[in-house]
């Protein structure tokens, strides 16, 4: 198993494939990064031998904002468009979508389960009685 930027990349996939698991890097991202270090796309993980791991690491390490830096970079982002008042800074800060989809309907990964108002039936309180009476009283 290969261990690239602190992931273990899974062994039964193509190369092209597994570096996708590590944050930062998509699919065009993982094919320039193969194409620089000449490794076989179709290598499956288990079968790339210490040299080509090693520079699929170097070149990652060197060219690519992955894992740690990437993440805390798109959070730094997300906070800047909140800090300056931005439509999309609003949208994220009351966790709502934020790429103008509708939320009449839908948008429940957002917004979490429904919260639901209206009319809810209350249980009639039942007519007090009088304390029954002692005997002899």
């Amino acid at each position: 198993m290969a261990r690239i930027a602190g992931v273990d990349l899974p062994n039964e996939k193509r190369i092209a494939v597994a570096l996708t698991y590590i944050f930062g890097i998509g699919i065009p991202t993982a094919n320039r990064i193969i194409s620089l270090t000449g490794v076989n796309p179709d290598t499956r993980v288990k079968n790339l031998t210490e040299e080509e791991t090693g520079r699929l690491r170097q070149v990652i390490e060197s060219q690519v904002k992955v894992e740690g830096a990437r993440r805390s970079e798109v959070a730094m982002n997300v906070k800047r468009l909140m800090d300056i008042g931005a439509y999309r800074g609003l949208r994220h800060r009351k966790n709502l979508p934020v790429r103008g989809q509708r939320t009449r309907t839908n948008a429940r990964t957002r917004k979490g389960p429904k919260k639901t108002a209206g009319a809810i039936k209350r249980i009639a309180a039942a007519p007090k009685r009088p304390a029954p009476k002692p005997p002899g009283a």
